[in-house]
């Protein structure tokens, strides 16, 4: 009889028992039939996804019992294979030889994989091959899609009992599901039975209720019971685009989200598809959730950013201080200076940023030092009155503006450059720096080398931003479009910055008769005049999202008010700079440790065959 097991016989049971929930019709989700499974294995030179590497890649594509493909490649992991990982798998070096490196093998496993198109990773032991797969992504310098994974031998866990297989291993898995492929640590075999593995775990969960992808990862990870509990706080909700706000039993803004279905998100944290405690622990305080519905996701991100700055929910990490990031400022003074502030006022003085802290800020007046001579004291400073130079000026650091060896318009020559930086051309303040690493490099002086790249680096980075925020800040009025992927449109109306309307126009429905109709009920704003700009009427982060919006290809200017370009040679041209000083930043921490290097000590000459007790010539590259 269920429940009356005696004591000692518990050990027989599964190791967890199940906690499937059946869930109502329309909250079943995507049935494990319709699902799009990716099962993946990898051979690697040993067990650290930081210092080994990948020696093979195979992955078999299935749907509904169907096998759509396969893939399979050796890879170079440039770097020697331990010789018991050579016995383990069978993968020698000179089989390795002429494969292609992870550099090319990784793209062409991310295409076949298609996880940005919904499909789900499935792995025996999911942390390890996933674990690799990222850091490939992450030394490459790519970034690693979203995507659910489901690990067969939590599940296997979850679902056989003891007495029924002695362990989780695949070799153990595989002959107990009558797998047609017998595992022999190669990647393609393992993976292909890892399908056989998954398959007869469903016919064993489907008896249990499990019938959709969401019930399978409920499987495959714990849920609390107060996430179970709560699971009716989404039953009413809308199926749109919107924001959505928990709160406790006393009204307090626990976490406020958004999502272009507030319903299915909000369903989320009651099932396992949310592993994070921290959430966890606001579900079991949550007692309400309340929704604001918005046209399309940009409104929803706006209004989430200015919900979480306004109510500062004890949940929510990021945007509840945007008023804390401060910026640079070119005074306005008769010598010009430069200080770090906390606001931007409309005083006609230059800003750059904003910044998240004011190490951050420095770290970037400090590159700016390094290329122009403008001056560090803080006098207010008269032509008439000259006062005596400090030690920078004997430095050649500073023009000593102090004691009138130099004129105002002179002066203003001089941080010319970084006027024109924060409008448009960085060029004449980055190229001096860029020089100066050269000549520090052919110098050896390669610590002092990698100081001026980072400010150099920190420096762009603070003018990208600072450029994007100012031409969305300059607009009076820009009205855009983007498609709905439905026939329709996403229209969004933005005043300095700001986004002041937001309405969606359905297939057939005419833009400009709806946007004529809108007309009267756009936002309030400051000020209507385009060349006040510089003060944003929104705080940046909105900006900024408002900005990643309307840089998308498929957004359309409708109307337009102002100028909105991105010059020729603004601080975003040297976005491929960057990225490859990111690459080689990551290429340098693996070099610190020769051994941990992608190309250690490899054999001078691989034969096919070698006669034992023959000793292997090696180099350090």
């Amino acid at each position: 009889m269920v429940g009356n097991v005696p004591q000692q016989q518990q050990s027989h049971e599964p190791r967890r028992q199940p906690r499937a929930q059946q869930l109502a019709f329309d909250e079943l989700g995507e049935p494990l039939r319709e699902v799009t499974f990716v099962v993946v294995d990898l051979e690697t030179t040993g067990g650290s996804a930081k210092d080994d590497r990948i020696t093979e890649i195979g992955a078999v594509k299935v749907r509904g019992g169907e096998v759509l493909g396969e893939f399979q490649t050796l890879v170079d992991p440039q770097t020697g294979i331990p010789p018991y990982i050579q016995v383990l798998t069978g993968i020698t070096e000179s089989m390795i030889i002429g494969a292609p490196t992870i550099a090319a093998a990784l793209p062409s496993f991310l295409e076949f994989a298609g996880l940005e198109g919904g499909t789900v990773l499935v792995a025996h032991n999911a942390p390890f091959d996933v674990g690799f797969l990222k850091q490939a992504a992450k030394d490459l310098g790519y970034s690693w899609p979203k995507h659910r994974t489901v690990d067969t031998v939590i599940t296997a866990r979850r679902t056989i009992s003891r007495d029924e297989v002695a362990n989780c291993k695949l070799a153990t898995l595989a002959p107990f599901f009558g797998s047609p492929t017998t595992p022999n640590h190669r990647a393609l075999d393992d993976a292909r039975a890892t399908v056989a593995v998954l398959h007869g775990l469903f016919e064993r969960l489907g008896p249990m209720g499990v019938q959709s992808l969401d019930e399978l990862l409920t499987m495959s990870r714990e849920v609390t019971p107060a996430q179970r509990e709560k699971r009716t706080l989404a039953a009413n909700l809308p199926e749109s685009p919107g924001v959505y706000i928990f709160r406790d039993s006393q009204g307090n803004p626990l976490y406020v989200g958004k999502s272009k279905n507030i319903r299915r998100r909000v369903r989320d944290y009651f099932t396992a598809s949310e592993p994070r405690a921290r959430m966890r622990e606001m579900v079991a305080l949550a007692t309400a959730v309340d929704t604001v519905s918005c046209s399309h996701d940009l409104e929803a991100g706006v209004r989430e950013r200015r919900l979480i700055a306004a109510l500062r929910p004890r949940y929510n990490r990021r945007s509840k201080t945007p008023d804390r990031a401060v910026w640079v400022k070119v005074t306005a003074e008769l010598f010009p200076r430069l200080s770090v502030v906390r606001t931007m006022k409309d005083d006609g003085c230059d800003y750059l940023g904003p910044f998240s802290s004011r190490r951050a800020a420095e770290d970037t007046i400090n590159a700016i030092y390094d290329t122009l001579p403008i001056r560090r004291c803080t006098h207010k400073l008269r032509q008439s009155a000259p006062i005596n130079a400090c030690a920078l000026a004997e430095l050649g650091k500073c023009s000593a503006p102090c004691d009138g060896r130099i004129s105002p318009q002179t002066y203003a020559a001089t941080i010319a450059p970084l006027r024109r930086a924060i409008r448009s051309d960085v060029g004449a303040l980055v190229q001096p720096m860029l020089a100066r690493i050269d000549a520090l490099s052919a110098a050896q002086r390669y610590e002092e080398a990698q100081s001026v790249r980072d400010r150099a680096v920190a420096l762009i980075r603070s003018l990208i931003r600072t450029q994007q925020l100012r031409r969305v800040n300059r607009l009076a009025r820009l009205v855009a479009a983007a498609p709905d992927g439905n026939g329709g449109w996403e229209l969004a109306v933005i005043r300095h910055g700001r986004l002041v309307l937001a309405a969606h126009a359905a297939r057939g429905v005419p833009v400009r008769a709806l946007l004529t109709s809108l007309a009267g009920s756009e936002e309030s704003h400051a000020s209507d005049d385009a060349d006040s700009v510089d003060l944003p009427e929104a705080h940046y982060e909105e900006t900024e999202l408002i900005s990643s919006w309307l840089d998308a290809p498929a957004v359309r200017l409708v109307e337009l008010d102002g100028e909105y370009s991105c010059p020729v040679p603004a601080a975003a041209s040297w976005t491929p700079w960057m990225r490859k000083i990111d690459r080689s930043i990551q290429t340098g921490r693996r070099a610190r440790d020769p051994f941990a290097h992608p190309r250690t000590p490899r054999p001078l000459d691989r034969p096919q065959d070698r006669p034992l007790g023959v000793r292997r010539k090696y180099v350090v590259p």
